[in-house]
């Protein structure tokens, strides 16, 4: 009788063992995605885990502060008191933008740079009341566009902005929120998660199964579904072109990306430019540059700075361009090139 027992309690035993490994398990690979807009865009977050619901959570409250803190359509945001006061002491966000900001306009010889706002006002992208500014007014404005003129201080972390510019960091805000996301992701133990925030894609490890996230790069085209599939892991997939923004006047289109030199937007044969790195802010800065600089000057940077970034850019004729880092990993039937370093 006593054995008999044995055996029942050894049975009833691991059936609990088994339950509650089978919790585990299933918590592990609980799902949770949650859609919303900010920052003018539609968002995507999914995340993997037991702490997947607190997570995703957090990182829709972040969303949220960060695009209240940014937001140039905002008279609250810090963006816009600093525009209004031309001066002001700094968040810890806003001082860490603006100083990746400057760098990033050193790297890239200005074509990145945060006080081409009254620009992108003069064209109507800021309240979307389109039209084409006169010749004499857009050379009126580039005397107020040059990032050089900002005076910050990053002991006092205090900034003094000329009297007629403005800043605005539309070219790499969503990218440091992805960024932000990802730390957020971490900090709740998610080894598994993806957001897209409007076109911005930022992964954090691999997907749930332990297979690479597969990313399809969105197309510029109607006739084309999208230029490719990367494959990776812990990695931001950034996308900067002119196919979603703009307006047409007398047969003419015009889009958001302004060449921060010339006023207008850029015309160089690029219709889209994709960076991958593990930086989302980064990725975000040097996706708007490229497409700025245009192909041969943007290969020329790639090769000067290849351990930094991928990229893959498109052209008008549908050609893509490859950078061999990410060869193996890229998928496309389109015709494209490979560009090696040397």
């Amino acid at each position: 009788m006593k054995e008999r027992w044995k055996r029942v309690l050894s049975v009833g035993v691991l059936m609990i063992v088994g339950i509650t490994i089978g919790l585990f398990l299933r918590d592990d690979n609980k799902s949770v995605t949650k859609n919303l807009f900010a920052m003018d865009t539609y968002m995507e977050l999914t995340a993997y885990g037991r702490n997947s619901e607190e997570a995703v959570e957090a990182a829709v409250q972040e969303i949220q502060r960060l695009d209240a803190l940014l937001s140039t359509g905002s008279e609250m945001s810090e963006v816009t008191i600093v525009n209004r006061e031309k001066k002001g002491s700094l968040s810890e966000d806003y001082a860490y933008l603006l100083k990746r900001s400057m760098e990033l306009w050193k790297l890239t010889d200005g074509a990145f740079d945060i006080t081409v706002y009254p620009l992108m006002q003069a064209w109507g992208f800021a309240d979307k009341k389109y039209r084409v500014p006169s010749v004499t007014e857009i050379e009126s404005l580039l005397t107020y566009v040059d990032t050089s003129k900002i005076s910050y201080d990053e002991t006092t972390n205090e900034v003094v902005i000329p009297e007629q510019a403005q800043i605005d960091f539309g070219g790499i805000a969503k990218g440091y929120t992805s960024s932000m996301v990802a730390q957020i992701m971490k900090k709740y133990h998610i080894q598994s998660a993806m957001f897209n925030l409007g076109g911005n894609v930022q992964t954090v490890g691999t997907k749930a199964d332990g297979s690479l996230w597969r990313i399809a790069i969105k197309s510029p085209y109607d006739n084309v579904p999208y230029l490719g599939v990367i494959s990776i892991a812990e990695k931001a997939v950034i996308t900067s072109g002119g196919y979603e923004r703009y307006f047409e006047e007398d047969g003419i289109r015009y889009h958001h990306i302004i060449n921060p030199k010339t006023g207008m937007p850029v015309q160089n044969g690029l219709v889209s430019v994709t960076i991958i790195c593990e930086d989302g802010t980064m990725a975000d800065g040097l996706s708007t540059s490229l497409f700025v600089m245009g192909k041969e000057t943007a290969i020329s940077f790639w090769k000067a700075h290849s351990e930094m970034f991928d990229m893959i850019l498109c052209d008008e004729e549908c050609k893509l361009y490859v950078t061999e880092g990410i060869k193996e990993c890229f998928s496309t039937e389109l015709e494209y090139e490979i560009i090696s370093k040397y």
